[in-house]
């Protein structure tokens, strides 16, 4: 079954850390550049950061910039995104995706992170 499963998201006082995980399965992982996106109550999605399919490149939303680290292990067919230094602005629901070509093409249900004391 060709899914994305989020895990980690919670509740954390400001200025905390979490981080989030993101099981895939059922395609050639190694094979896709994969994102987190966020979403907030209201809001559009954003795009917070990308990885390429080998984990040397990322790129990120300048909202997250010196905060949040994407990473990815291919063997375990899992991405990561370590959050610090968390703000309320980081509330959202955090989902993983897929990337093909320049669309994403298949996402995960999300996890939610909340930030407040």
């Amino acid at each position: 079954q060709v899914q994305l499963v989020e895990s980690g998201g919670g509740l954390v006082q400001p200025g905390g850390s979490l981080r989030l995980s993101c099981a895939a399965s059922g395609f050639p992982f190694s094979d896709y550049y994969m994102c987190w996106v966020r979403q907030a109550p209201g809001k559009g999605p954003e795009v917070v950061s990308v990885v390429n399919t080998g984990g040397g490149s990322t790129r990120y939303a300048d909202s997250v910039k010196g905060r949040f680290t994407i990473s990815r292990d291919n063997a375990k067919n899992t991405i990561y995104l370590q959050m610090n230094s968390l703000k309320p602005e980081d509330t959202a629901l955090y989902y993983c995706a897929r990337i093909s070509g320049s669309d994403i093409d298949l996402r995960g249900q999300g996890t939610q992170v909340t930030v407040s004391s």
